[in-house]
């Protein structure tokens, strides 16, 4: 058997794109620079312009300028530039593959070959079909895996016909389902934080936890992604995939090892517990009107390019959900996520229980409860917030901070989603990435709720830019006598 970490073909298809630019080559350049390409490691570009290697490599150098930590090293370019060529063809043309199975087989035939499906979605079926009509799907000598971008389908019944077509011709081993928030360091190190400290993992339940929160805000507005957005919204945008995969990753129960099915396993246990309560869910939508986000005056998202001017596309959500498991029976999970809110953050903020001591029953205030929060981006690290009694006072009692924070130092710098991932499938360690069961739950949700929405109208729009949305987030804690908490305070 060839081992995952030797003669590998990488084959973007899309390589002309946004996504190639900003993430795939510049995870490519750092692989190389930290010394992690595997050895023969080769790079298709595959795009439908007109373009030469040599110009095509004079625009990845200047992507790969402006998006890596530090200065652009020439020895490490011109050494990733020698690993790369590009080829031109239409995805729907059979002539296409058959010039690009030539390429291939004047590198090496009996190589192994990642397929990266960095398109749009319309494309995968298309693009899977002709791989195997033209045989590039499979080799008796070498592993063939394809990785697909989300939006993976657009509700479950797409999804599910997505997913036949693809396993009718990769096996569900060979297929990496990316989220890229699940290559994120600090997302990755929550199981250490839970399952590497005892001062955490016995008190990881319902007895000692008083609720579980999740935020991903975002200060910009849709920009020029209206059309996508118009078809998504913050639902199938981010709770669908990137939250609920936080979700289970915060929930789940210790894996009975760290391998790869373990995890998985685990993890969807969580997702099945989440939709045997699908019944009690609550939930709040907002859309943005007109104010000014950044700084920046922003025009409502109604007015946004390519959005209808009467859209009822939510561009925030906010959700109250339970788990049906003995460790998180009766507490309270919320998730908010939106566009032109007040901060750009993503984290998860565990609540403890208000602490209970008999010699302080007299006191005015109950004590604050403990907070332990995990910041995923833009800043990673770990906030817990306790309490302490205040220096030169006889019985006041403050909350005190101890805040870790791993990239906030110069030269800190923790590696990208992409290079994590990338490094992944080449090694063939799916841990990190969505397999369809999970998809396939997590799609059962989003319906779920879509339908509910249908009988409930709601008139937008209904918050301004640059605050957490609309009162109604606000009124889904407050009514259980709880708050919105955030690192920052806000």
């Amino acid at each position: 058997m060839i081992t995952a970490d030797k003669n590998i073909i990488m084959v973007i298809f899309g390589a002309t794109g946004d996504l190639t630019h900003k993430k795939l080559m510049p995870a490519l350049y750092s692989l190389l620079r930290r010394g992690l390409l595997p050895d023969d490691f080769k790079v298709v570009a595959v795009g439908r312009r007109d373009k030469t290697t040599e110009s095509y490599l004079s625009e990845i150098y200047e992507s790969i300028k402006k998006n890596i930590f530090g200065e652009i090293k020439t020895d490490i370019f011109d050494a990733l530039s020698r690993r790369i060529q590009y080829h031109r063809q239409n995805f729907n043309e059979d002539q296409g593959y058959d010039g690009l199975k030539a390429v291939i087989d004047g590198i090496g035939a009996d190589m192994n070959i990642m397929y990266y499906l960095a398109v749009a979605p319309q494309y995968f079926e298309v693009i899977i079909e002709k791989l195997d009509v033209h045989n590039m799907a499979a080799n008796p000598k070498a592993w063939r895996r394809v990785v697909i971008e989300k939006p993976f389908g657009r509700d479950l019944k797409t999804a599910e016909y997505l997913n036949q077509k693809i396993t009718s011709v990769f096996p569900e081993s060979s297929i990496y389902r990316i989220d890229h928030y699940l290559g994120k360091e600090m997302l990755q190190n929550l199981n250490v934080l839970r399952f590497g400290n005892t001062v955490f993992e016995p008190i990881w339940n319902r007895r000692y936890i008083d609720n579980i929160q999740i935020t991903a805000g975002e200060t910009a507005g849709v920009a020029t992604r209206g059309g996508y957005y118009e078809q998504a919204g913050a639902l199938k945008d981010m709770v669908q995939n990137h939250l609920l995969q936080l979700l289970t990753l915060t929930a789940m129960e210790p894996p009975v090892s760290l391998n790869e099915g373990d995890i998985r396993n685990e993890k969807l246990k969580v997702l099945r517990a989440l939709i045997d309560h699908l019944d009690i869910i609550e939930t709040v939508r907002g859309q943005y009107g007109a104010g000014n986000a950044e700084g920046q005056p922003l025009t409502a998202y109604r007015d946004a390019e390519r959005v209808s001017k009467d859209s009822n596309t939510e561009t925030f959500v906010a959700i109250k959900l339970f788990l049906n498991t003995e460790r998180w029976h009766d507490v309270p999970i919320y998730i908010r996520t939106g566009k032109a809110l007040k901060s750009k953050i993503t984290e998860v903020i565990i609540e403890f229980k208000e602490p209970h001591y008999d010699r302080m029953a007299n006191r005015a205030e109950a004590l604050k409860a403990n907070l332990l929060v995990i910041k995923i981006q833009p800043e990673e690290g770990i906030l817990f917030e306790f309490n302490t009694k205040q220096p030169g006072t006889i019985d006041d009692i403050v909350p005190v901070t101890m805040d870790f924070c791993q990239n906030c130092q110069t030269g800190v710098n923790s590696p990208e989603a992409y290079e994590r991932l990338l490094h992944d499938v080449m090694r063939g360690d799916g841990t990190l990435f969505t397999r369809w069961e999970e998809l396939k739950c997590a799609w059962v949700f989003t319906d779920r709720i879509k339908a509910q929405w249908e009988g409930e109208p709601v008139e937008f729009p209904n918050y301004e830019p640059g605050t957490w949305g609309p009162q109604a987030a606000e009124d889904l804690l407050s009514k259980d006598n709880r708050k919105w908490w955030n690192s920052q305070g806000e």
